[in-house]
């Protein structure tokens, strides 16, 4: 048995681990703490609970991931999406723990046009993707045994993403314009978390120290993914293509990101869903 803290654990995605774990865990004992209940920036908060509470798996759900905010709040977000990470690291080390962590598809620049591998060359292009690579490089040299997954456009039926946001607008609008030349994959928060609870499970040698991708299967933009939601609720907005220079941001967002999933598939052996069916199956939750 192992003693198991979730942080973050109000997210998307670990609301959705929170799910996973009642469905298919009788054995392990997990704490769910959210930033209210511990401050992963403060390192003897992390420490003192760890310690009090034998924890010895931690699964960092935590991050700020407002990217245009980030660009002006730059220090929250290096807290949250740095040190936090390097609390957590630093801690397991000390106790012998493993960190298992989530990061993203935007430590990549998006200038490649085939899926990005865990070994291509990283280069953020804003404070959000900079300070979660920071993340990353802290775990990695910190000497703990780690799994770091990096993702892509998160959705669940919890929390604030695209799809909620589709489903909200679509609903309300006649018309919307969408971006059309940002590209990557959706990833459904409910099949990561299923894709963390295995790793927990198999909790072996052979998986750890690793840096992994994972979203769901093909390719898609930002256009169709909300034109994909629109249909699937039976909406009648017309839904048009727009350049991502129309929308004018503080950060350029990587306009290719897809990410190479071959690794974790081969060391896990899993299979991977495709991102209209996950999209199908978040939605039909949502009107549960």
């Amino acid at each position: 048995m192992h003693n198991i803290l979730v942080t973050g654990s109000n997210g998307q995605l670990g609301n959705e681990f929170r799910l996973v774990v009642e469905e298919k865990d009788k054995i392990n004992k997990y704490f769910y703490k959210d930033v209210a209940d511990l401050d992963i920036t403060n390192k003897n908060d992390v420490s003192n609970f760890i310690i009090s509470n034998n924890i010895d798996i931690v699964v960092n759900c935590a991050a700020y991931t407002n990217v245009d905010k980030a660009e002006d709040d730059i220090e929250k977000a290096d807290l949250i999406n740095h040190i936090g990470p390097k609390n957590l690291a630093e801690v397991c080390r000390e106790r012998n723990g493993f960190l298992i962590h989530i990061s993203t598809d935007y430590v990549f620049d998006g200038t490649k046009n085939t899926p990005y591998t865990e070994t291509d060359e990283t280069k953020p292009l804003g404070v959000y993707g900079e300070t979660k690579l920071k993340g990353e490089n802290a775990i990695i040299n910190s000497g703990c045994e780690y799994v770091i997954i990096r993702t892509s456009w998160l959705y669940s039926s919890f929390g604030k993403n695209f799809l909620k946001t589709m489903q909200k607008l679509t609903a309300e609008k006649e018309s919307l314009e969408v971006v059309f030349d940002q590209v990557g994959t959706p990833t459904y928060a409910g099949d990561l978390a299923n894709v963390i609870h295995k790793i927990i499970i198999k909790n072996d040698k052979g998986i750890k120290n690793q840096v992994y991708h994972y979203s769901n299967e093909g390719v898609c933009s930002w256009y169709d993914f909300a034109v994909a939601i629109n249909e699937a609720l039976g909406h009648s907005c017309k839904v048009f293509p727009y350049h991502s220079d129309e929308f004018p941001s503080k950060v350029t967002r990587p306009s290719y990101s897809v990410l190479d999933k071959t690794k974790i598939k081969n060391i896990l052996g899993i299979e991977i869903s495709y991102w209209r069916d996950s999209m199908e199956k978040c939605i039909k939750s949502l009107n549960k």
